[in-house]
């Protein structure tokens, strides 16, 4: 019986690690698609739509956690369908509202496979710095003309790569500059370079988009995570360190910054764009002016005017992700989003500092998902690509908690144990500070290092 049953378990074994890495190619692969977006339909949405649909097919499992986020981003969308109802002319509405389902969709998408899969929080990462680097990269060699029809890289002289909008463009680099600057804030000295001279490709890509959205949430993305590390580590060295390499950052930053401005043209423009009020903000029926009229006719019209049509009354779209869902996805759908992240931003709020695997990239995706909130109150986000990443991947590590609490994570929840029997001391909040003072073999690692490496 012997001879014949052990054959068998290698090869089920490499079946599995076969399988795994097949699937762990096809949402990695998705990811780099996410940077190249000059034409729609872009290669991401036809990949990730027949992705999802053989995934779906093939064992795409919807947990109990994640099932909130699925029930609300559907709503979300029926509220869109609903405010179709009130339009005369349709136009594109029902391929938008398709693509806001996809969207939604592919949220529900990230949050299941890395609940499933936890390695693949690291997959994504790379795979997203990778796509971002080579997209800032055009963006910069198109901001400077460096080769021949370089400027298909940029929109009103504004640095936009492979996108179509250079307000797009920007805040997708923030998550992948964020991880590199998780890298260099924790990582050995060693690597530093490693994560420094991508890190400096994006900053460059973030500055030469010339969106002020985007440094802003740079810089509240960066704050956000120096403060977690801060606080999540009780060692005085680690901390000493997080306050060193800030200021030397801000110092590197400022001194870059100057050197740019030396640069023709580029200080005019920086101080234009560096403005808080442009005009377009303050005129007669500018932004804010639009902003006011639109929460005063989202009061006369409760089921929404249907999508779209803002911008065709007013001549510009709403730039508020609050005014949006109120104009184009009506009450239901303002509800169903304020309900979605406000959920999202105070579950995630209460992960933060947990002793978990996965934590270095829930957190990332968390500060950065944090200033995308905020960002969409003066732009609309209801069809940026990466904010569902980011969302998909915050509900990702919710789920993961769940899961953790019930102890459905075997080598997790054994690894727990293991500690508490070897009655092993370890204080809140040090888990950075631990990998720090040990890249070789902390008990954190031992125990979870089969599900997760950092």
């Amino acid at each position: 019986m012997s001879a014949t049953i052990s054959p068998a378990l290698p090869a089920s074994a490499i079946n599995t690690k076969l399988i795994g890495m097949i699937r762990a190619g096809a949402v990695g692969l998705g990811v780099l698609l996410s940077g190249f977006v000059i034409r729609e339909p872009a290669p991401y949405e036809i990949y990730m739509t027949g992705l999802i649909a053989v995934w779906a097919l093939f064992g795409l499992r919807i947990s109990k956690p994640v099932a909130p986020l699925l029930i609300l981003l559907v709503t979300f969308n029926i509220g869109g369908m609903i405010s179709m109802t009130q339009m005369r002319d349709l136009m594109d509405t029902p391929l938008y509202l398709a693509v806001s389902l996809f969207l939604g969709l592919s949220a529900v998408f990230f949050a299941s496979v890395t609940e499933a899969q936890p390695s693949l929080y690291k997959l994504i990462f790379q795979a997203w710095t990778v796509s971002a680097v080579v997209t800032a990269t055009l963006g910069i060699a198109g901001y400077f003309h460096a080769f021949p029809g370089a400027e298909v890289f940029t929109l009103y002289d504004r640095a936009a790569g492979a996108f179509q909008d250079p307000n797009v463009f920007g805040p997708f680099l923030v998550a992948p500059a964020t991880y590199m600057l998780y890298r260099l804030m924790t990582g050995s000295i060693a690597r530093m370079p490693f994560y420094a001279v991508p890190l400096l490709l994006l900053s460059g890509g973030i500055f030469f988009s010339f969106s002020r959205g985007a440094w802003g949430l740079f810089a509240a993305a960066a704050i956000l995570l120096i403060g977690a590390l801060f606080l999540q580590s009780l060692s005085g060295r680690f901390r000493l360190r997080i306050v060193v390499m800030s200021v030397v950052a801000v110092g590197l930053l400022l001194l870059a910054i100057i050197v740019i401005l030396q640069i023709p043209g580029v200080s005019e423009f920086f101080t234009s764009r560096a403005r808080l009020e442009q005009d377009y903000d303050s005129a007669r029926l500018g932004r804010f002016a639009r902003y006011v009229i639109g929460f005063q006719l989202a009061l006369e019209h409760p089921l929404g005017i249907g999508p779209l049509v803002f911008g065709t009354i007013y001549g510009e779209d709403t730039h508020d992700i609050w005014l949006k869902a109120l104009m184009d996805y009506g009450w239901l759908g303002f509800v169903s989003w304020v309900t979605m992240v406000c959920w999202t931003m105070a579950k995630g709020f209460t992960l933060l500092f947990r002793d978990r695997p996965w934590q270095p990239y829930f957190l990332c995706a968390y500060v950065v998902f944090v200033g995308h909130v905020f960002l969409g109150s003066i732009i609309d986000t209801d069809h940026w690509r990466h904010f569902f990443m980011l969302l998909g991947m915050v509900w990702g590590g919710i789920a993961l908690e769940y899961r953790y609490q019930r102890g459905l994570l075997p080598a997790v929840s054994a690894g727990r144990a293991n500690r508490r029997a070897a009655a092993v001391p370890r204080p809140v909040g040090t888990t950075v500070a631990a990998k720090i003072r040990s890249a070789s073999g902390p008990a954190v690692q031992r125990a979870n290092g089969s599900l997760l490496s950092l």
